[in-house]
């Protein structure tokens, strides 16, 4: 059973995440936050296994709150939730250690299947909003913008290459078969759906995935994928 916590400010939403999620075979929403000054208590008490934390709440938003959990050794995995891509809070939310994000209006099966790749620590990510919001912060800001852009980290949201050029020298690092797991990761796949395709075994994909990581001073698979979206690969 994968146990579920909810956190967004919209009681609405809540509602009907907790509809759509109760109708499916094992998930089950354990607890319901506000705000995300509630979640941490909630995970002591409840202990999920996964949250959807929504990005913009009015107390302390869903990055906040993801980044104080995720500084602890038990950290469940977290979705964000966000009515655009193209928000620079999600950007943030990545940084901040969130698996992927999830648009408010995917459908259900959609969203199930997703929470069902998380709770085996799969990123999720809709490839069409993957790539908005590679290109909304693709465009190079300007003026005080472009200073506040430039402090927060949004203009470089993996390995701080800015542009094309950038990402490639980056990926230019990789060895060929790395290359090929970037590019698979990029597209959304799972390591198992990796494996098959490469003909590897999932620990050899995961053992790629983390010399990636490493090599590439990044902290996720989704930062993976901006940076090949960057590239301009996909």
């Amino acid at each position: 059973m994968i146990r579920v916590l909810l956190a967004d400010d919209d009681p609405l939403v809540r509602a009907g995440l907790r509809m759509m999620l109760g109708a499916a075979e094992g998930i089950t929403v354990i607890a319901e936050a506000s705000d995300g000054t509630e979640v941490p208590a909630l995970v002591d008490l409840h202990r999920p296994d996964l949250i959807l934390m929504d990005i913009r709440m009015p107390i302390m938003d869903g990055i906040e709150a993801t980044r104080i959990l995720r500084a602890r050794a038990d950290a469940p995995e977290i979705i964000m939730l966000t009515t655009l891509a193209t928000d620079g809070y999600v950007l943030r939310a990545l940084q901040a250690g969130a698996s992927g994000f999830l648009l408010k209006h995917t459908l259900p099966q959609d969203l199930v299947a997703a929470l069902r790749r998380a709770a085996v620590g799969e990123p999720v990510f809709s490839p069409g909003a993957l790539r908005q919001l590679v290109d909304s912060v693709a465009v190079r800001p300007s003026g005080d913008q472009a200073a506040r852009h430039s402090s927060e980290g949004l203009d470089q949201p993996a390995g701080g290459g800015r542009d094309a050029h950038g990402a490639q020298e980056l990926l230019d690092r990789l060895g060929a078969r790395e290359r090929e797991v970037s590019l698979a990761v990029a597209e959304g796949k799972t390591n198992a759906q990796i494996a098959g395709e490469l003909y590897l075994s999932i620990p050899t994909v995961k053992a790629h995935v983390s010399h990636i990581l490493t090599k590439l001073g990044l902290n996720n698979r989704v930062q993976i994928a901006l940076l090949v979206y960057r590239a301009g690969l996909i």
